[in-house]
């Protein structure tokens, strides 16, 4: 599966976090904020509507001393929950 960013999230990092906020009718919905951590926030990077969900677990598996069965735990996890709270969508063009 491959997922691209929803165009009415935006994203700032600060330091090593990213912070989401989902924007409506072009104001920002501050009720909703939400926050990821380093590994979050590096996924959210390679979200890029080209990335697949196993090339993600690929890429951070080679950056880190992790097991790729870790790796593709915490990835299925965190991308469920960035689908959940409409962050990520599914790429139509995959």
């Amino acid at each position: 599966m491959i997922y691209q960013k929803h165009p009415n999230m935006v994203a700032r990092k600060i330091m090593d976090e990213v912070i989401l906020v989902p924007i409506h009718r072009n104001v920002a919905d501050m009720q909703s904020i939400f926050t990821l951590n380093e590994t979050g926030a590096r996924i959210w990077e390679l979200i890029d509507g080209k990335n697949s969900a196993e090339g993600i677990v690929r890429v951070l598996a080679s950056e880190h001393e992790v097991s790729k069965g870790e790796v593709e735990k915490d990835v299925t996890l965190i991308l469920s929950q960035l689908k959940e709270i409409g962050a990520i969508q599914e790429n139509p063009g995959s």
